[in-house]
């Protein structure tokens, strides 16, 4: 025992010796001394990084263990936020200007205070919530009552977070506010990208019955000028003469290296491509940058669907007119859209516009894909998949973000039913998202009928809309030639992803912490893979 005691000493690393020394004077074998991390920082004079280190060490060996933990939420301004703090946030801007005596109109609110449609809408939406304003006749904005009881907590807030150089901690903030960020701000401004949270966990560190042994022993000096490497100069000219050279532990096992691996969701998007084609399903592809004909005209969506305004979809500017459209489909498409066509419906009744139709957009759903494989003469029976990424104007928050992956699918086919769609669905939930609780709701989508929502139980976050599905009308598929049933369905990848590898934020599919990422294992891979990483 005193031979390995004396080798772990020798071993010791300058920075190990340091932490070892902030526990100097304080341990016996009667008691244990604990020093939160921040402590150590402190006494020690390192950075984060070495301090990390040494502790990782100390803690491998066995010397120092953990005692406990605390983690502590903390919050902070983003540029939105500040640029609030500073010219004031849109409800106290709206505010300002009507106690000013100046009439508002809601339609000038955003040219007249240089705000964006969702400010402009959120923030009517807010003050008539709290009963601080009225929409009089012609849209106008009338203030009830000259005062607005978290007008000042609003401000107050703002100006405290802004004010600190470093996230504030939640529970150093005064109690009012911490309510009223609770009950009231924190879903709103985190959605609107006013705030963003944080946390940090701090530790607390005690000596191991090895690690008071060892300290016991190791001598009360200073290491500052021990050499750990013999230098080529340091021969040449003699100066490691008189020189204290550390000594090595060549038993201790090398540091890990990380090696290389494939990005875990790009695993998963492997996985779920490699057991539908395992299935019998045919891989169809398209662009990303498609024609509002193919994203939305081929399935029948009128052109005055409130999902084709510019808060929905992505216009792509600069680009020339789509020209790979079939005459002669679009205007069976068009026939199809204003009476019907030879679909046996009376159409949506109005005048199809053939030039919006040539519209460049940013693919916003897979079912494009299907669209424009319905077009081309596909197989009967037939089955089709694609893994397509869409883009979607909407606000980042744990289940969402204005680009994602959906994975798209339709089976052709003279036998096929409704329950043959909901068992694809069914299997689809537990073999690639890994649910273990389902259910289907009833839902309305202008290509289908009928169509159902499914949705999956998460862990933390609970019921989760995963997407939809249905059969295509005949108003689909009759101008496309096809006279089969055809059930389709578009699913979130990234949702399904989330309940799949446990992430309860869909962010953190994208995350670049190296860290994070190596313990981030896809479903049904290997612990061994894992730590490969």
């Amino acid at each position: 025992m005193s031979q390995s005691i004396e080798q772990l000493l020798a071993g010791l690393h300058p920075l190990e010796r340091e932490v070892l020394d902030v526990f100097r004077g304080s341990v016996s074998l009667e008691e244990q001394l604990s020093v939160p991390d921040k402590g150590i920082a402190a006494q020690t004079g390192l950075d984060e990084s070495r301090l990390s280190m040494a502790l990782g060490w100390l803690l491998a060996k066995e010397i120092l263990v953990v005692e406990h933990e605390q983690t502590a939420r903390f919050v902070s301004l983003t540029d939105l936020g500040r640029a609030y703090a500073t010219h004031n946030y849109p409800e106290g801007r709206i505010l300002q200007e009507l106690r000013g005596g100046r009439p508002l109109l809601i339609q000038e609110v955003r040219t007249r205070l240089g705000l964006e449609q969702l400010e402009v809408s959120t923030a009517i939406g807010n003050l008539k919530q709290h009963g601080v304003i009225r929409i009089g006749h012609g849209g106008a904005i009338e203030a009830i009552g000259e005062s607005w009881p978290y007008e000042s907590i609003y401000k107050g807030l703002l100006q405290e977070l802004s004010g600190a150089t470093q996230p504030v901690a939640y529970a150093m903030l005064e109690p009012e506010r911490q309510l009223f960020l609770e009950q009231h701000l924190e879903k709103d401004w985190k959605t609107r990208g006013v705030i963003k949270w944080s946390e940090k966990t701090t530790k607390v560190f005690t000596l191991a019955p090895l690690g008071r042994v060892l300290l016991e022993r190791l001598p009360a000096e200073t290491f500052a000028g021990e050499v750990s490497q013999l230098t080529p100069e340091m021969l040449k000219d003699g100066s490691w003469r008189g020189k204290r050279f550390r000594k090595f532990h060549i038993d201790l096992k090398p540091p890990r290296i990380a090696a290389g691996r494939v990005h875990p969701y790009r695993q998963f998007l492997d996985d779920v491509q490699a057991k539908l084609v395992s299935m019998g399903f045919q891989e169809m592809r398209g662009p990303l940058v498609e024609s509002e004909f193919w994203n939305m005209d081929a399935l029948f969506m009128p052109q005055f669907h409130p999902a084709r305004d510019i808060h929905d979809v992505y216009f792509a500017k600069g680009l020339s007119p789509a020209d790979d459209i079939d005459p002669a489909l679009l205007e069976r498409v068009a026939a199809t859209h204003e009476r019907g066509g030879t679909s046996g419906s009376t159409g949506w009744r109005y005048t199809f516009d053939r030039s919006r139709a040539r519209q460049p957009i940013l693919r916003s759903q897979g079912t494009a894909v299907s669209a424009r494989t319905l077009a081309n003469r596909p197989s009967v029976p037939g089955k089709y998949f694609s893994v397509t990424r869409c883009f979607r104007y909407d606000q980042v928050d744990a289940t969402h973000a204005p680009d994602f992956f959906q994975i798209e699918g339709i089976v052709l086919d003279s036998t096929i039913t409704f329950r043959t769609l909901l068992g694809l669905l069914k299997l689809f939930a537990v073999e690639l998202a890994r649910a273990d609780r389902i259910k289907f709701l009833p839902a309305y989508f202008p290509f289908t009928e009928p169509s159902v929502e499914l949705h999956v139980r998460h862990p933390k976050l609970g019921w989760m809309e995963l997407g939809g599905a249905g059969l295509f009308r005949p108003e689909v598929t009759t101008p496309m030639g096809v006279t089969v049933p055809v059930i389709a369905w578009g699913l979130g990848l990234d949702r399904m992803a989330m309940v799949a590898m446990g992430l309860h934020d869909i962010r953190d599919l994208f995350s670049t912490d190296l860290d994070f990422l190596r313990t981030l294992r896809p479903p049904g891979s290997s612990a061994e893979t894992g730590r490969g990483a």
